[in-house]
This record gives structure tokens, sequence and C-alpha cells, in this order.
């Protein structure tokens, strides 16, 4: 039996450890990196590299499987001390492209994330005095229209003889 089977079956003596990557690109990069609890946590991505997780109150929503074409993850940061806030209103408002990590950890075990991490592009964020809730998502290709370039007889007048 696996540790996961043994996690999600007998519950076990491990603890699921929920940690989000948050990359602000532009001029002057940013990447945080937050767990879900009450203490800083070291642990190792799946690329290699070690990094501390800061321990931080969040709330993280899992997108539901179904096949409406919207898979959004959605989670809210504590804003008490305002750095989250600054950092996402000043990438929202410039336009920047953010995107989050979010990566499934097994406690004791921090060698690897138990699970493949997902990265998803921010759609939309919202502030409060004491949270910040984001919303990060796929594309919803469900909602695309299809073919992508329409034949209008603006671009192609020869269309008109076609019978």
């Amino acid at each position: 039996m696996t540790i996961l089977n043994r996690f999600y079956v007998a519950g076990g003596r491990e603890v699921e450890l929920l940690t989000l990557q948050i990359d602000i690109e532009g001029a002057a990069p940013a990447t945080h990196y937050f767990v879900q609890g009450f203490e800083d946590v070291e642990a190792r991505l799946e690329t290699g590299e070690v990094v501390t997780f800061q321990q931080f109150a969040m709330q993280v929503a899992l997108p539901p499987r179904n096949t409406d074409g919207t898979q959004d993850l959605k989670f809210a940061l504590c804003n008490i001390n305002g750095v989250v806030s600054a950092e996402i209103r000043k990438a929202l408002s410039l336009r920047l492209k953010m995107y989050v990590t979010l990566r499934t950890y097994l406690y004791p075990d921090l060698a690897a994330p138990s699970q493949r991490p997902f990265r998803l592009e921010v759609k939309n964020g919202q502030w409060k005095p004491m949270q910040v809730d984001i919303t990060a998502g796929h594309r919803n290709l469900l909602d695309t229209g299809w073919p992508r370039k329409l034949y209008t007889l603006e671009q192609f007048p020869g269309l008109r003889y076609i019978a």
C-alpha cells in the first residue's frame, strides 16, 4: 500500500500540507511561497530546489472535477499586515501576469510533492482589510469559438461567388 492510499483510506499519521507559489512577472519579478499552517516548512520542489514556505493563514478551495469547462482555484490569504495585498494590487493595476502553483505535500515526507503540481494563471483578485481573495484558472475552452478564424465577405470577397 502506497503512502497516498494509506492517507486517503486509513488516516495514518501523515498530514496534508497545501502550499502556494505565487509568481508575479514584470520588470521586477517576485515569487512568494506560502503554506497553510502555523509554522514555516522547508520542502523540495519537483525541480529539486529546496525552498521555505512561509506559514500563512489561508483557505484554498480546490477546483471541482466536472465538465463545465471552468476549473477555477479560489483561495483567500490573510491581509493583516498588508504585504500580500500590496503586491497583488500593484500587479493587477499594472496588468502583470501572475501565476499560482498549488502543491500538496504529506508531512513528514517533504522530499517531493505527493501529487502533480497545478500551475494556473490568476484571473482576478479583490482585497478587503482582513483578506485577499484570488481566483486562478485555466482558459475556458468550452466557451471558445471555433473555428477561430472566421471567413467573412469583408476579409474574403471571393466567397460571394461560391455557390
